[in-house]
């Protein structure tokens, strides 16, 4: 996998009650093995301390895993708080099991992609790196 042009930091993050952590750690580790700065949060957050690691970390994005089916109300809520504290640029990408009704519900709420069982790690970690570089390019005007 090739490097990113900058190093984008990106936050990993499990919200809600879900104890299952090992694609978020996969995935973790797969960004960083592609040159991107990987800050994971850990299991068991709430919004608002996502919100807060994105704040502290300065992310460029934050990826959310929910397995529980609770992503109709933590990832909407991740992005009202971002959209709240002045992070509306922070790109919002998430996975888990969600069906695909739902994807697409979560993409009319903000959500910049959805990524289910079977997405490879090149997919996700191209799909970052385009995201962010289309954010930058954007911003330079």
């Amino acid at each position: 996998m090739e490097q990113t042009d900058r190093r984008y930091r990106v936050v990993i993050a499990k919200p809600g009650l879900d104890g299952h952590d090992r694609g978020a750690k996969v995935i973790a580790r797969a960004l960083r093995d592609a040159g991107f700065e990987v800050i994971y949060t850990g299991l068991h957050q709430t919004p608002e301390q996502i919100v807060e690691a994105c704040i502290q970390e300065d992310a460029d994005a934050v990826g959310l895993s929910v397995l529980s089916g609770a992503h109709m109300t933590l990832f909407p809520r991740v992005i009202e708080l971002l959209k709240e504290r002045g992070l509306g640029d922070v790109v919002v990408f998430g996975g888990g099991i969600i069906p695909p009704g739902d994807s697409e519900k979560l993409k009319e709420r903000g959500m910049a992609a959805v990524f289910t069982p079977g997405a490879s790690m090149t997919e996700i970690v191209e799909w970052t790196r385009e995201a962010l570089n289309e954010r930058e390019a954007q911003r330079a005007g």
